[in-house]
């Protein structure tokens, strides 16, 4: 039977598509939750709106659907949860969950790591939050930090812009300053939770089969000094807007060099020869939930 998985975050919401035996990414869609609700310190109607439009559009083709929030929503005072709540169930039909923060970690790690045998580390990068796992057989280490690449772009918006005049050392001096991060070193970072290995595909950094552990959903991977090297010159050298105007999905690019930065902090931090960037999400957890 076919089930539908709808993750929304701060930025990007997700939809993926379980059909009995495997998973598909089948939409990305960036709606600006959390910088419109640092902007106005409520929900945008606009927002509301356009997912409500979408999870319609969704329920024209599909009718098990799970809908679920991360890193904003637990923001949400109960006053403001109740009305989104009631607002979102009358007009789609469906319940909105709101995984806390470890429950988003666990969920994101199980999926990424069900291939692994080795320590890794796994990066869930968002909007509005950051959560770092260390996994050897299970979750051994994590750091949950309330930020994310929102928070950067408030800072830095440069870094949306076609070039950007930031440098990359001067971000990620702002992100360790602010980030919990593990202390167990590792071999592997594993990217997850949002677009990452889109990004590497459409960027024009380098990638190379990951021959680290076997994973149709993990294909590709790169050593950290490609991809620091690629990132300098993803701040300095690739041309944003060229980026955007070959993308249905424009506005999505603007958070990249912010994660790149994200990235690059966590994997030096941790130690890591290599980096596997993934399109995994919680989806894989949940389905197994949806089955028992």
């Amino acid at each position: 039977m076919e089930k539908v998985v709808i993750e929304v975050g701060s930025t990007v919401t997700k939809i993926d598509l379980y059909d009995g035996n495997d998973i598909k990414r089948i939409q990305e869609k960036t709606i600006l939750f959390k910088k419109h609700y640092q902007e106005n310190h409520v929900l945008n109607e606009d927002d509301v709106h356009l997912l409500i439009d979408l999870v319609k559009e969704v329920k024209q083709r599909y009718t098990d659907i799970y809908v679920c929030g991360t890193s904003i929503f637990r923001k949400l005072n109960d006053e403001e949860r109740k009305e989104f709540f009631d607002t979102f169930k009358r007009n789609t039909g469906y319940d909105f969950h709101i995984i806390v923060e470890e429950e988003e970690n666990h969920l994101t790690v199980r999926g990424a790591t069900r291939c692994v045998s080795d320590r890794v580390c796994v990066m869930i990068g968002g909007g509005g939050s950051t959560e770092i796992a260390i996994y050897d057989g299970t979750i051994i280490e994590e750091e949950n930090t309330s930020i994310g690449v929102v928070d950067v772009l408030n800072v830095f918006p440069d870094l949306a812009q076609d070039y950007a005049t930031t440098s990359l050392e001067e971000v990620m001096d702002f992100i360790k300053e602010r980030l919990k991060l593990p202390k167990t070193k590792v071999d592997t970072l594993i990217l997850v939770g949002g677009g990452h290995e889109k990004f590497a595909r459409e960027s024009g950094i380098t990638y190379e089969d990951n021959t680290v552990y076997k994973d149709n959903h993990a294909p590709i991977m790169m050593d950290i000094d490609t991809r620091r090297k690629d990132t300098k010159r993803y701040f300095e050298e690739i041309s944003l807007d060229a980026i955007r105007g070959n993308s249905s999905d424009p506005a999505w690019w603007d958070a990249t060099r912010a994660m790149c930065a994200f990235v690059l902090v966590v994997a030096e931090e941790v130690q890591a020869k290599v980096i596997v960037p993934t399109d995994l999400s919680m989806t894989y957890a949940i389905i197994e939930t949806f089955d028992k």
